[in-house]
């Protein structure tokens, strides 16, 4: 069948596809429209600012690197949100009598039609006005738009084909969920760049755009920009480069097309060697205490490792924990006591302990039989906990003093770092079991519907509960930073802050392992809602 027969047929079903979803129900509806409207008043605004940077100084520096930008988004797109259009799975077409070729350009088209190619649209055309004077850049303009506008369709779809066995499979909706750490990553970087700018000027972004025009799609715009200072010659060798990356990356598509059509799917299939030998590992829980205590610390480990959401916000946590106080000491206005942001992050995994196990919970209730069970189980996934939590805490501590030159606050740092981690670990536990919610397996949410009260008690009323307990070691610190002669005792912080630490920890333990045992059944209705 050939590419004119087809295209028609590909449009039409990928606005069913749109039309169908819509339907399912008026939440979904609701959902889409909402954010449909937001993006294209976003749009709107974004050509309205592009349009008010003509005739700056600045101006090409500023919409090479926001197509930039662009083009990045659309190739990791399909990376984080698989799911998020149907039509980016050509497996489903493998038992069809279908060409590559043909196919490649039925999809193209098809690929052109949603929100997120008119948002596009709308950012490529400001920044065509935002750079061109004169008739034959606006003419170049034209085929600017349009090239760049299909390499970012093309580089999406190409990447979606290239990795389509993965993200239809379990790993790769898991890798959907990490999507959170590369948004919470971009944004700190994105705000470390805003004040660059606002300190030093656009000028800032000159070198960087001076080596992404020679960038697809990124090249196209300056391909206007060299024909409006009258380089028609450099216009041409950025148009042509635009133009082979479109072709390149057309090619890529097809063929792993190709390759998806003819080969079998082996991707999801662990090999026996592999598999045995993951069966056969037991190093982890050698280096463990024996009994309940290292099979739980080794469960909760495990689940850290393997399962997706879990592991997504360790991750991100992490990252967060490291980037803050790093960004602001690196920036020259950051505080050690940023670095106290690291061990809050990370006590935050102390909350809804149970709910992490999902419906799995009840395999674990059914050996909790008394106080003296709950407790164990409490004190052994803590002490999992801290087993990644107290030398993290500590390395970047000692990092951002070591940013800052400010060693003398090391200790006070480290003894409010950990003060504040024991705080955490005590009402996490608390809350545990007092505030129990059900965290879906799939799907974004980290919630089950119905439950986001009891979310939001257990998360910030233990958060507004550790930072009261705090409260003695914070005011220690600020007396001693305040007093005469406090500065020769500010090292008593540290094993003031650790001993602090552990003793809530270890009250909070407490008073849990009674709540646990008494509220086991409301517990694991409450985690397995989801």
């Amino acid at each position: 069948m050939s590419a004119d027969a087809i295209t028609p047929v590909f449009v039409r079903l990928k606005l069913s596809l749109l039309r169908n979803g819509l339907r399912q129900s008026g939440g979904r509806k609701a959902a889409y429209i909402t954010s449909a409207v937001f993006a294209l008043l976003f749009a709107a605004l974004q050509l309205i600012g592009l349009i008010a940077l003509r005739g700056h100084a600045h101006a090409e520096s500023v919409v090479v690197l926001a197509v930039a930008v662009l083009g990045l988004g659309w190739a990791v797109m399909p990376l984080f949100f698989p799911s998020g259009d149907e039509t980016l799975d050509p497996t489903r077409l493998v038992m069809l009598p279908l060409r590559p070729r043909p196919l490649v350009r039925a999809l193209l088209t098809a690929s052109l039609v949603g929100i997120g190619p008119l948002f596009t649209l709308c950012l490529l055309a400001g920044s065509v006005i935002a750079v061109a004077r004169g008739g034959a850049a606006f003419a170049v303009g034209v085929v600017a738009v349009v090239l760049a506008l299909l390499v970012c369709v093309a580089l999406a779809r190409a990447v979606a084909a290239a990795n389509v066995r993965l993200l239809t499979s379990r790993k790769g909706r898991d890798l959907a969920v990490l999507s959170g750490l590369v948004i919470a990553i971009g944004a700190q970087i994105v705000n470390f760049g805003a004040q660059r700018i606002g300190a030093s000027g656009l000028g800032e972004l000159d070198p960087a755009a001076g080596i992404l025009q020679w960038v697809p799609p990124a090249s196209a715009i300056g391909a206007v920009h060299a024909v409006s200072e009258g380089s028609y010659g450099l216009a041409a060798a950025q148009l042509a480069l635009t133009a082979g990356a479109l072709v390149a990356l057309l090619a890529l598509w097809s063929r792993h097309l190709t390759r998806l059509m003819t080969s079998p799917d082996g991707s999801t299939l662990p090999g026996a060697e592999s598999a045995a030998k993951e069966r056969s590992s037991t190093g982890l829980g050698r280096l463990l205490p024996p009994g309940r205590t290292g099979t739980v610390m080794e469960r909760v480990l495990r689940y850290v490792w393997r399962d997706p959401k879990i592991k997504a916000a360790w991750v991100t946590s992490l990252a967060i924990g490291l980037i803050v106080p790093v960004f602001n000491a690196w920036q020259g206005t950051g505080s050690v006591y940023f670095a106290c942001f690291a061990a809050g992050m990370l006590g935050i995994q102390m909350y809804n302990q149970f709910g992490q196990d999902t419906s799995a919970f009840w395999i674990v209730a059914m050996t909790i039989s008394s106080t003296r069970d709950a407790y164990v189980e409490l004190r052994a996934r803590a002490y999992a906990l801290l087993l990644i939590t107290l030398p993290y805490a500590t390395l970047v501590t000692v990092l951002t003093t070591a940013m800052l030159g400010d060693w003398r606050r090391l200790p006070e740092a480290l003894g409010l770092s950990f003060a504040l981690l024991g705080a955490m670990l005590a009402t996490g536990a608390w809350t545990s079991a007092r505030f129990p919610y059900s965290i879906p397996q799939e799907g974004y949410k980290n919630v089950a519907p119905g439950q986001t009260g009891l979310a939001w008690i257990s998360i910030f009323g233990g958060m507004m509960a550790a930072a009261l307990l705090c409260a003695p070691v914070i005011a220690l610190t600020i007396w001693l930073n305040v007093s005469a002669d406090g500065d020769a005792w500010t090292w008593l912080l540290l094993p003031v802050g650790t001993a602090y630490g552990a003793a809530l920890t270890a009250a909070g333990l407490k008073l849990a392992a009674p709540q646990t045992a008494r509220r086991l059944p409301e517990i694991l209705a409450a985690v397995s809602k989801g």
